[in-house]
Order: structure tokens, then sequence, then C-alpha cells
């Protein structure tokens, strides 16, 4: 991607302070919303500056959050993952080692098997007592009635923009609405999860530590065919069954039918000591399409644009039309139960 000398500067100057020694060559690889990740030569090494750029709408320590970690994943031998070498908190910046790889491209069952394994190694980790309890992953959904807090929120928010965005208010007071309707009355229907309480917060010991923000869009396809993991600034404690249910959903890395399946199978057996996972994930997965039906219109509201097109109207033009027609397409699959999974009884 396309850096100015300009911006390179800072980042230059905090990789040489970090490795102690002249900076042979630095560019940058990915400017996300919320990170920014540059390649750094030193000596004949590479390795991957990490900045947490600060922002007012988000007080969130992804830095500290990602750091702790990546250092809780270390202590306790979990490879596939990068080490942290140096990090400078004063300017938001985490040296890393690099990781060697390519986009995922093709899935199959092995990659399910291997994030699977990679979940349950982390789910070992919950009594290990290194990670405060209090430390809840990004957003957090530790039950049904905070799932749907948070649905409301993001329409209210989505609601805030200009009644000229006629297209997205008419689909949110419309198709939106009456899928809302539908899958929240199913939930309220007499079943055996009323047992478990799903409007109470999820018990501690029924929590896991996840990545949160989770899947094949945050991994690499090493030389040897296995996969590494990468991106950890949302990790902490909640349900198992948001991460399984995002896992499934995400729509930048949509699994086949039977991928779906397997994960789910295999989700079931490293989370299967709870008895109320199956009941949960069956009750809450509709929920969580929801979500994502609205995060995929995140584009309508103007500060969560990215900052180098947000003077460029016809690209944010497009964009919004692009997503809109996306969630439309996510929506009709969240209602139709195309992308459902067993029914959990």
């Amino acid at each position: 991607m396309s850096t100015s000398d300009g911006e390179l500067e800072r980042p230059r100057t905090v990789a040489r302070s970090l490795l102690r020694q002249p900076v042979d060559g630095l560019c940058a690889v990915n400017s996300g919303r919320n990170s920014r990740v540059y390649r750094v030569e030193c000596a004949g090494r590479a390795y991957a500056l990490k900045q947490y750029p600060r922002q007012d709408e988000d007080p969130r320590d992804r830095l500290g959050t990602e750091v702790a970690a990546l250092g809780l994943m270390q202590r306790h031998g979990i490879g596939r993952v990068p080490r942290v070498l140096a990090v400078d908190r004063e300017h938001g910046f985490a040296l890393l080692t690099w990781l060697e790889g390519a986009p995922v491209g093709n899935l199959d069952e092995k990659d399910v098997d291997a994030a699977a394994a990679f979940l349950a190694a982390l789910h070992a980790l919950r009594g290990s007592g290194e990670f405060a309890p209090e430390h809840l992953a990004s957003e957090a959904c530790l039950s049904r009635a905070e799932i749907i807090r948070q649905l409301e929120m993001r329409r209210a928010w989505l609601r805030a923009a200009p009644a000229t965005e006629t297209e997205l208010h008419t689909f949110l007071e419309g198709p939106y609405a009456l899928a809302f309707d539908e899958i929240t009355r199913r939930g309220d229907a007499p079943t055996e999860i009323s047992k478990f309480d799903a409007d109470a917060p999820l018990a501690p010991e029924l929590r896991s530590l996840v990545p949160s923000d989770f899947g094949f869009h945050n991994s690499l396809r090493a030389g040897d065919g296995s996969l590494l993991f990468f991106d950890f600034e949302y990790f902490g404690w909640d349900d198992p069954v948001k991460m399984t249910s995002d896992f499934m959903l995400h729509p930048g890395t949509r699994l086949p039918a039977g991928l779906r399946r397997r994960f789910c199978a295999v989700a079931k057996q490293v989370y299967g000591a709870d008895p109320w996972f199956e009941r949960r994930l069956a009750a809450y997965y509709p929920l969580f399409g929801l979500r994502w039906v609205l995060i995929l219109l995140n584009d309508f509201v103007r500060s969560s644009w990215r900052s180098e097109l947000a003077d460029s109207t016809e690209s944010w033009q497009a964009a919004k039309g692009l997503q809109l027609a996306k969630a439309q397409q996510f929506l009709a699959r969240v209602r139709s139960g195309d992308d459902g999974i067993p029914d959990g009884t």
C-alpha cells in the first residue's frame, strides 16, 4: 500500500528505538480502521511493528490487551501466533515477531480443526488465574439480554444517520425490524433454555478466554500449509457461544455449509463441559446474525469511515451502496435459516 515518507517517520523512529539499532527498511503492510502494521527490516531479519492509534470514541486499551494475551500464550507454549518483543506505550506501538505466510485462500476440514484446536488451547487456560476475570472480550455478550441491548444500541446509532439516507432507513424500519421481531419472539418461546435463565449474566465458570474477532480473516497460511493466527486486541472473557457464532457468520470469510457444520461439531466438543452450550448456541445464533447485519452498515456513519477516504464523497457513497446490498443479502440468509446450525436439542 502507498504511504508517504512523512507518515513513516514516526513508526521508523519507534522501530529504531525498540530495536536499538538502525532500521534498514520499513513499509506499511496493513492499515485497518483500528490499527496499522508495518514490516521492519533490520540486520537481515523482519519484524512486525503494530500501531494502535488512540481514538476518542474508543477508550479500549487495545495495545495492553494484545500484549497481555500474547504474553499469556507465550507462557503456556501456545504457538502459531506472534511474540511480543518490545512495547512503546507512550506512542502506542508493539514490536512483534513477523509471521511469514499468505492469505488462507481455499479452506478444508483440516483448517477448521486447526482453528478449533487453537481455541481449545485457549479454553484450557481459563483456570490459570493469569487473566483478570473482569477483563472481558470486546463487546462481550454474557446473556441474551446483552445481545439484544447491543442490537438496539447499534440500530439506534444507525437511525441517527441523516434522513437523506432513505434506503438505509427503509431497510432498518422494514425488513430488519420485521426480522428482529420474528427472531426475538421466537427466542421468547418457552424452551429448556429458560431453565438456564438466559437473561442473567453467564456464570464465570462457563465463560472462556477467546480472541473475539477470530476467523480465517485473521489467519495466514504458512509455507508448510499450517495456519498462523494474529490480531488479539479484543481478547478476553466471553460466552464462547458468541465467538463460535461469529466464526461461522463472519461475512469476510463465510464458510461453506459443510465446514460450518464441522466447526459447530468441534466447538461442541471443545465447550461440551457446559451443559447449556448447545442450547444457547441454537438460541443465540440468529441474534448474532442480526448483529452482523448491522455491523455491515457501519459505513453509513461518517465517523466510522476510513480516514484516508473520509473526504471522498464518491468513494463513501459507493461503499454505502455496496454494504447495504451485503446487509440485505445477509439478512435474507438469517431469516431463511440458510446460515443455520443444528437446533441444539
